[in-house]
């Protein structure tokens, strides 16, 4: 199963250059130039991780994020950027990203940060559907 990817970016270049090299190595990439677009593209598709730019016009990465954990919160989101700051990175991390990541950063980084994160919503998922299977044995008393 290819791990679905969410990469969101105002800088095309960057975005197209990125995708093409992760799609080499077998994940599946959508791209979205703007917060806004990437927010629609969550309504009607099921992604596994997104790397967010934190400086967006319009609608930054910030904001961005905010909105992917209250309509999905089970999606890791990782952070990327030219310009870090401490407090964007702590702001980031508050607002509930896997991790943030300094921009340009090395393909085989990324692909372990991708893969540690992708295990981190697998186990999430297996949790929930283990309650769930106990809670419907619980309420049927087997």
């Amino acid at each position: 199963m290819k791990i679905k990817l969410l990469l969101v970016d105002d800088e095309t270049e960057f975005v197209d250059t990125l995708a093409e090299r992760l799609e080499i190595r077998s994940f599946n990439v959508s791209v979205a130039y703007s917060g806004k677009i990437a927010l629609t593209l969550l309504k009607d598709h099921d992604f596994d991780i997104v790397l967010l730019d934190v400086l967006m016009p319009k609608m930054d990465g910030i904001e961005t994020l905010k909105c992917i954990k209250e309509t999905a919160p089970l999606i890791q989101v990782i952070m990327l950027t030219g310009n870090a700051t401490v407090d964007n990175a702590i702001l980031g991390m508050k607002n509930g990203a896997y991790d943030f990541l300094l921009k340009p950063v090395e393909t085989q980084i990324l692909i372990q940060k991708i893969n540690a994160a992708f295990d981190i919503k697998n186990a999430q998922n297996k949790r929930i559907t283990t309650a769930k299977i106990e809670n419907t044995i619980a309420r049927r008393g087997w």
